[in-house]
C-alpha cells in the first residue's frame, strides 16, 4: 500500500491511484478532436433533419440540441418540440429505468415503442400519448430496439420488431396500433452468452448484435438468424455502426477504445484512442463516425481512406517509439540574387 498526503487518496489501494493518475493524464489527449459537455454522456443519434449534427443525452438529465424521444431514469419518457424546444409530453408506464426508445410512423398513427429495465415493452400513440399495448417475455431488461426494414413498407398495418435484453434473449413481435403480440412460432434467438446491449440491420437485411459476452456478431437471415461473423473484444461491447461505404465495422468497448474493422475479412483494422472513460454509444455522420462516453466528451475519427491510413501509420509509428522532427521553416534572405552574387565575390576577394 502506498502512502500519501493527499486527501484525494485517502482510502484508496495502490492501483485505485494508479488508475485515477491515468485517467487523468489520458484525459489531456485531442484525439478525435474532442468536445467536452457538463456529464457522462449515456447515448448519441443522429439528427436526420441537419446534415452533420447529432443529438446526446447526458447523465444529469440533459439533451444537446433535443431529441425527439429520450427515456429516462426517473422512468418516464419525455418528448419535445424540435423546433421550439418547448415540453410536449411525458409518458408514464414503466415501473423501472426507461433503458431504449423506438419511433416510427405505420399507417396513420406515429407509435413510440420503449423497452425498460422492468422487462416490459411498451407501445405508446404519441399523437394522445396513450398507453395501447404493453407487452411482456424478457425476463430481465431490455437493452435494445430495431424494426425489421423488411417488414417496415408503405402500406404495412404492423412492422416486426427484434427485442434484446440483458437475458441475453432476442425476440420478435409483431406491432401496430391495433394489437400488438409476439410472433406465433418463434423461439427467442440466442446467440450470446450474456447481455445485448445493441441491435442493428445492415443494407443486407442481416442482424448486427454487440454484447457484454465480449463480442460483436452477424446473425445471418438466409441461416435462421446463426452467427456469421464474430469480432471479439477484451471486455463488454456497447455499439456497433456498419460503414456501408467503405466496407468497415465500426465497435466500442468498455475498454475506452474505438476499432474499426475489415467487414469482409472480419480483421481489426485500426483501433482510435482518445477516451479515458467507457465509450457508451457511435454513430456515423457521412463519414466521421462520432463516439461518446462517460468521460463525458463526443470525439470525431474520420473513415475516409486517406485519413484512415494516416491515422493507422501514426499509431504504428508511435508503437515504435518514431517521433517525427519539426521541420524548420527556411527563413528567406533579404537580398536580392544580385547582391547575394556581389557578397560572395567580396568575401573571395577578402580570402
Amino acid at each position: 500500500m502506498s502512502q500519501s498526503t493527499d486527501p484525494d487518496h485517502f482510502f484508496q489501494t495502490s492501483n485505485s491511484i494508479e488508475e485515477t493518475n491515468r485517467k487523468v493524464l489520458k484525459s489531456k489527449n485531442d484525439h478525435g478532436k474532442p468536445i467536452k459537455l457538463q456529464s457522462k454522456i449515456l447515448a448519441i443519434t443522429a439528427d436526420i433533419t441537419t446534415a452533420g449534427r447529432v443529438f446526446v443525452a447526458e447523465s444529469a438529465g440533459t439533451v444537446r440540441r433535443v431529441v425527439l424521444e429520450v427515456g429516462c431514469w426517473d422512468k418516464n419518457i419525455w418528448s419535445w418540440d424540435t423546433n421550439t424546444r418547448a415540453h410536449r409530453r411525458k409518458y408514464t408506464g414503466h415501473t423501472d429505468f426507461v433503458k431504449t426508445v423506438l419511433c416510427f410512423h405505420i399507417g396513420t398513427e406515429d407509435l413510440l415503442v420503449s423497452g425498460g429495465a422492468d422487462a416490459c415493452i411498451i407501445v405508446w400513440n404519441t399523437t394522445t400519448g396513450v398507453k395501447l399495448h404493453t407487452l411482456k417475455g424478457h425476463t430481465r431488461g431490455i437493452q435494445g430496439l430495431v424494426i425489421d426494414p423488411v417488414t417496415y413498407t408503405s402500406d404495412a398495418s404492423t412492422v416486426t420488431i427484434f427485442s434484446a435484453g440483458s437475458d441475453r434473449e432476442i425476440r420478435r413481435w409483431q406491432i401496430g396500433s391495433d394489437s400488438a403480440t409476439e410472433i406465433h412460432g418463434t423461439a427467442p434467438i440466442i446467440e450470446h452468452e450474456t447481455s445485448v446491449y445493441r441491435l442493428l440491420f445492415d443494407a443486407d437485411d442481416d442482424l448486427w448484435t454487440a454484447s457484454a459476452d465480449g463480442t460483436v456478431k452477424c446473425l445471418a437471415r438466409d441461416r435462421g438468424w446463426k452467427t456469421d461473423t464474430i469480432l471479439t473484444h477484451p471486455d463488454f461491447v456497447r455499439d456497433v455502426v456498419v460503414d456501408e461505404r467503405d466496407g468497415w465495422i465500426v465497435t466500442v468497448c468498455r475498454d475506452e477504445e474505438v476499432r474499426v474493422w475489415n467487414r469482409a475479412t472480419g480483421e481489426l483494422h485500426h483501433i482510435f484512442s482518445g477516451h479515458y472513460e467507457e465509450v457508451t454509444g457511435l454513430v456515423l455522420v457521412g463519414q466521421n463516425i462520432v463516439s461518446v462516453s462517460i468521460d463525458a466528451t463526443l470525439r470525431q475519427w474520420s473513415l475516409k481512406p486517406d485519413d484512415l491510413q494516416r491515422a493507422k501509420l501514426a499509431q504504428e509509428e508511435a508503437k515504435k517509439g518514431v517521433v517525427k522532427e519539426k521541420q524548420v521553416p527556411v527563413k528567406k534572405s533579404l537580398m536580392t540574387e544580385e547582391e547575394e552574387r556581389e557578397l560572395a565575390e567580396l568575401m573571395n576577394d577578402s580570402d
